[in-house]
């Protein structure tokens, strides 16, 4: 094993929170979340499906709106089908025709989104990035500079906690009625369980488990016919489900449960959206400092309001690819944008240049750096850029906007969505295109649901339905695209030199490089502006805040040899809490791999200092051919 330490100089970023641990490779890792252990009922079957998008407060629509095409269905029709799809949430993990590898032929690369210059001059080599999602690991590093781990699974002593019988003392039968009470999924005004073994103690864990499962409802001890009953009703309509109980809440306690998340195979939001349907609360009492991209494992902070350790740390029963620990009581949550960084931990397998070329590349990476370039994951991974809807919507062209995100498309999608599209492109009736989808909380169900409220004239209203979160992703990728290909442009013309009419930052305030002042910069101190409102760009023909070249943080390297492809090449969090001994390596083997430890500031692309290394395109459409390839 050989190794490497390397050192660095960290940039600042710009404002926008973006974490790197983009979409990758995909391989035979999936693992379908036990449900067993919960004794969920049956709308919660759907948990185990990757396409639940975060449900938030949107804002509303204009009082006035015409009512077109599809304005005549009524809204509680559009609810009821809301409601039903978690039912057929489980139905919709078919088989596709066409592999991935097929699929991501259609997908973009580094090219069409404008990343297509290096700033080093050593040779590339080949280098497989996320053959399994395990080969890329990210810890969060909090703005304290700790970086989160999972490594305590207690919970903390609270005598206020209900006994663990609540989670037990509920028939699956009594927690289906009683959701279906909370959610109003029936015409009962409330549920009665009768106390079998009477005791005080045992009603005492029946109204516990009902108030704390289920948040909104209240109970109350009723004699019927000579048997002691446990009424369950609604307290305050459906506001309730939103707004956990405050009485119920120790006021000695912080009223917000802090949290390390470890995850696997799973983005923020879903992962938000799967433990806040677990726990029967909604998304948006979760908070945290940035957002983690589906394929890798990674390792973050989220706080929960007024929600126990207790409740948490019971998901660990319930859950596969998730595992919660490290609990505290805080007074306040977590903020977007909090963090100082994340800490990579990256395998690159299969390389296959010497052991010459790759302390090459690494001796550039750390005195050189990279080019801080927009990842591929800002731009979707279909033969519809996101940035393409962002222009679009900029441009005011809303039936554009609509076209683009309902139309056909190649690419990697679930059969479900294939037909909806293909019911949108046949018929343009979106109430019929919405029947396509089991799941009505991704964006082209939100947009179909807002299209048969406001009607086809009313395309911003029925925009406006969707997540403000998703509708900013679309600006904010095109953004991302004008800044790509403008440094790419800036390279082209001027090379890696800063020249008169650059921009670079006195403090916070930008300042133009005059004549004679040009050899008191490098290209590190240039910084390139985002397109946006009210923004001052360079002088030159360039016109395109962000430092356009970065430097990883101090960070280990070492070239490893290994036989099996599917070993993992180093321990996890969760390996190290069950005790699993680290990978033993040989020193010689049939393929050898890259590993690299490395830390980088907010908003900086870990991918893209991958690319450095390698110099080549590290877009899924590339690396799935890669891939495809070497498992043959």
């Amino acid at each position: 094993m050989e190794m490497t330490e390397m050192t660095g100089v960290s940039l600042k970023r710009g404002a926008l929170v973006v974490e790197d641990n983009d979409s990758g490779v995909p391989a035979e890792e999936t693992k379908k979340q036990k449900l067993s252990e919960c004794n969920l009922t049956k709308g919660q079957d759907g948990l185990q499906n990757d396409f639940l998008s975060i449900s938030e407060d949107v804002p509303g629509p204009p009082d006035t709106v015409s009512a077109g095409k599809g304005g005549e269905n009524s809204e509680a029709q559009l609810e009821d089908e809301e409601e039903e799809e978690e039912d057929g949430l489980s139905e919709v993990c078919e088989e596709e025709s066409e592999s991935f590898a097929d699929m991501m032929k259609h997908g973009l690369t580094e090219a069409d989104v404008g990343i297509t210059k290096f700033v080093s001059s050593h040779q590339g080599f080949s280098g497989i990035l996320k053959e399994r999602y395990s080969d890329f690991v990210v810890h969060e590093i909090g703005k304290d500079g700790r970086i989160s781990h999972l490594n305590d699974l207690s919970i903390p002593v609270d005598e206020e906690d209900p006994s663990e019988d609540v989670f037990t003392v509920l028939t699956a039968e009594e927690k289906q009625r009683l959701e279906e009470l909370q959610l109003f999924k029936n015409k009962e005004t409330s549920v009665a369980i009768e106390v079998i073994e009477d005791t005080k103690e045992k009603r005492t864990v029946i109204h516990q488990a009902i108030k704390s499962l289920f948040p909104g409802l209240e109970t109350k001890t009723e004699d019927r016919e000579g048997k002691k009953y446990i009424v369950a009703y609604h307290a305050a309509g459906k506001k309730a489900l939103a707004n956990p109980r405050k009485h119920s809440w120790p006021k000695s306690r912080g009223s917000y449960c802090h949290f390390v998340l470890y995850k696997e195979n799973k983005d923020t939001m879903d992962a938000i959206n799967v433990l806040s349907r677990y726990l029967r609360v909604k998304p948006n009492i979760f908070s945290y400092m940035g957002t983690k991209d589906k394929r890798a494992i990674t390792v973050q902070e989220i706080a929960v309001l007024k929600i126990t350790a207790q409740r948490l740390a019971h998901l660990n029963k319930c859950l596969m690819n998730f595992k919660l620990g490290n609990f505290s009581y805080q007074k306040k949550p977590l903020k977007l944008g909090e963090l100082q960084g994340n800490h990579f931990t990256v395998v690159l397998r299969n390389i296959t240049g010497t052991d010459d070329q790759v302390q090459q590349a690494m001796n550039s990476l750390k005195e050189i750096g990279f080019i801080n370039y927009y990842g591929m994951q800002r731009f979707g991974t279909t033969a519809v850029p996101t940035y393409q809807v962002g222009r679009a919507i900029l441009q005011n062209s809303w039936t554009e906007v609509m076209d683009l995100i309902l139309k056909p498309r190649s690419g990697a999608e679930k059969g479900y969505l294939v037909k909806c599209r293909e019911e949108w492109a046949k018929t343009k009736d979106p109430t019929a295109a919405l029947r396509k989808l089991p799941v009505k909380r991704c964006v082209e169900g939100q947009l179909l649901r807002g299209l048969s409220k406001y009607g086809m004239k009313n395309i911003v209203s029925a925009f406006g339905i969707i997540p403000r979160n998703n509708r900013l992703m679309y600006i904010h990728s095109y953004q991302s695209y004008v800044w790509n290909n403008m440094v790419s442009k800036r390279i082209e013309d001027y090379g890696l030199k800063p020249v008169p009419g650059d921009l670079v930052l006195k403090g916070a305030t930008p300042t133009y490089i005059e004549e004679d002042d040009v050899n008191n910069y490098s290209i590190h101190d240039v910084v390139m502006p985002l397109p946006g409102f009210d923004v001052i760009y360079p002088k030159h023909k360039s016109k395109l805040d962000r430092e356009n070249v970065a430097h990883i943080h101090r960070g280990i390297l070492c070239i490893v040899a290994y036989d099996d492809p599917k070993i993992p090449l180093f321990n996890t969090d969760v390996d190290n809490l069950e005790g699993k001994p680290p990978p033993v390596f040989a020193s010689e083997g049939k393929y050898r791999a890259l590993k690299m430890d490395f830390s980088l500031p907010p908003s900086t692309y870990a991918t893209m200092a991958i690319r450095e290394v390698l110099k080549m395109d590290t877009s899924i459409k590339n690396q799935t051919q890669l891939n495809t390839t070497w498992l043959r």
